[in-house]
């Protein structure tokens, strides 16, 4: 039985996705001469894996001449969003809290971040009060009820 057909990127997919988000429309030889230092791919290579995108529905062609002309038909953020669900899928159990909290217990997270993600969670929540009341109070001892 074959593998099941993926609809991730991969690493040399999302490399020239990131080419034609950042170029638009592209020949394959154009992919080819942006691809950075250290991270060139032959032309069949990225001819094949153009054409994976395209059968994934992340890419599009039309014919200019003999070349065919690639653009991409997901946005950035869309593919972003996508891989995103995919990993809370896979790892989270779809649960945006684990997610969020095996970011918050990542130990290379700087305070900046920590600020952001805090504004961040803030201006998403529909209810700030219901935020607010929910942080630990800094001034808790832990203790309820005030006994």
């Amino acid at each position: 039985m074959p593998p099941r057909k993926s609809n991730t990127l991969t690493e040399a997919e999302l490399r020239l996705m990131k080419i034609l988000w950042r170029r638009g429309e592209s020949a394959v030889t154009d992919m080819v001469a942006a691809l950075p230092e250290g991270e060139q791919l032959a032309y069949n290579s990225v001819l094949t894996t153009v054409r994976i995108l395209e059968q994934k529905g992340y890419v599009e062609h039309r014919q200019e001449g003999r070349a065919f002309v690639y653009r991409a038909c997901v946005q950035e953020n869309e593919a972003s969003r996508s891989e995103v669900r995919n990993m809370l899928s896979r790892f989270f159990g779809n649960s945006s809290e684990k997610l969020v909290l095996s970011l918050l217990g990542n130990e290379e997270i700087s305070a900046e971040e920590l600020g952001r993600l805090r504004d961040a969670i803030r201006s998403a929540a529909p209810d700030k009060d219901a935020i607010r009341s929910a942080a630990p109070d800094k001034q808790n001892t832990g203790k309820r009820g005030g006994r």
